[in-house]
């Protein structure tokens, strides 16, 4: 699976690396207990540019393994 910018968090939780990808990136969404519930409409790239994170670098080594 090729992670993009509107993948959802959902999605990214699937993949193999996702979690600590995403931990590792700071995203917040990981602990709030309101996230939980909006997780499967939740895009990495809207919740990177509200919470200042660096999408590229997220969307980098996400994909390592995909290419």
């Amino acid at each position: 699976m090729k992670v993009n910018q509107d993948s959802t968090l959902e999605e990214i939780l699937k993949h193999p690396e996702g979690r600590r990808v995403l931990a590792k990136y700071g995203v917040p969404c990981l602990g709030c207990a309101m996230a939980s519930m909006e997780i499967q409409y939740l895009k990495i790239g809207d919740v990177a540019q509200k919470y200042g994170l660096d999408l590229e670098k997220i969307l980098e080594e996400l994909n390592q393994d995909a290419e």
